[in-house]
């Protein structure tokens, strides 16, 4: 049997392109069969498909953060599906085909690596990404600012992210993790003193969740200092919340208990128990 050093490099081989590319093309006329024969298919619009396609793209990051390969093939694959129907759809309204979205990507790959494909320097992962966001900005003739092109769509903690990310491309940022780090401390004392120490009936609603998004906005911005994603940070926790409460749940029964029956000091008995236990597979949300 292969090892995986001597697979990864048969499939990276040259001589796998033909059969990468008959496999696309093969892709291409099974679509092609099913949007003129199939009665689901023919009925899919591109306002159809979004909500999916919003779904298959969650479900290609929760196999990445199970490390399930042999899942993320299946999940890429629904995904790739998606984008050439999505391609179908627009040749069909005499907008574009999937040629030219996948030539207009290899152009703008190449305009925005001047670091590759012209003589440009830049020397670490940080001039690249400064690079691709002020070439970025050029190309929308900086019309919407450097922020304008974070969709609003995006989950607020991912678009914390990008939003930080944009601003430091374009120079405005922290200089140091302490001082990010100080700034977390004065958000905290600021939602502390709105939140009047846990007392509900002196604090202003509407103040608090000001402060708190600023705290989140501050533990986002100390996140990317420290090179840690937030987003795929948070859902780690979620996942070890979920197995240790499903853990206590499973103990519970087990004891011919019912979870609500106990106390919250006899569920801690078996939330440490979880916690002592050797870390399980990553449960599915």
């Amino acid at each position: 049997m292969e090892n995986s050093e001597s697979t990864s490099t048969a499939l990276l081989g040259s001589d796998r392109r033909p059969a990468q590319l008959e496999a696309f093309g093969r892709l291409l006329d099974v679509l092609n069969r099913l949007r003129a024969e199939c009665p689901w298919d023919k009925k899919q619009t591109l306002q159809t498909l979004r909500h999916l396609t919003i779904e298959e793209t969650y479900e290609i990051s929760d196999a990445i953060l199970r490390d399930d390969l042999p899942d993320l093939k299946k999940e890429l694959g629904d995904v790739m599906l998606h984008l050439i129907f999505y391609a179908r759809i627009a040749a069909e309204k005499g907008a574009f085909d999937i040629a030219d979205v996948l030539n207009a990507q290899c152009e703008k790959l190449i305009y925005r690596h001047p670091h590759i494909y012209g003589d440009v320097q830049a020397d670490d992962e940080e001039a690249v990404k400064r690079n691709w966001e002020q070439l970025k900005l050029a190309e929308k003739g900086n019309t919407t600012g450097v922020l304008g092109g974070v969709p609003t769509s995006l989950p607020a903690l991912v678009k914390a992210m990008r939003i930080q990310e944009k601003a430091r491309g374009a120079g405005f940022d922290w200089e140091q993790p302490a001082q990010v780090w100080q700034k977390v401390q004065e958000e905290l004392s600021e939602f502390g003193d709105e939140y009047s120490h846990g007392d509900a009936t002196r604090m202003n609603a509407e103040k608090a969740a000001d402060e708190f998004g600023d705290l989140l906005f501050s533990l986002v911005n100390f996140a990317r200092f420290a090179g840690i994603n937030p987003e795929e940070a948070l859902e780690r926790t979620n996942r070890k919340f979920i197995s240790r409460f499903q853990y206590l749940e499973t103990a519970a029964a087990a004891a011919n208990q019912r979870l609500a029956d106990l106390s919250l000091a006899q569920m801690d008995v078996y939330w440490e128990e979880a916690k002592r236990r050797p870390a399980q597979p990553n449960p599915s949300v």
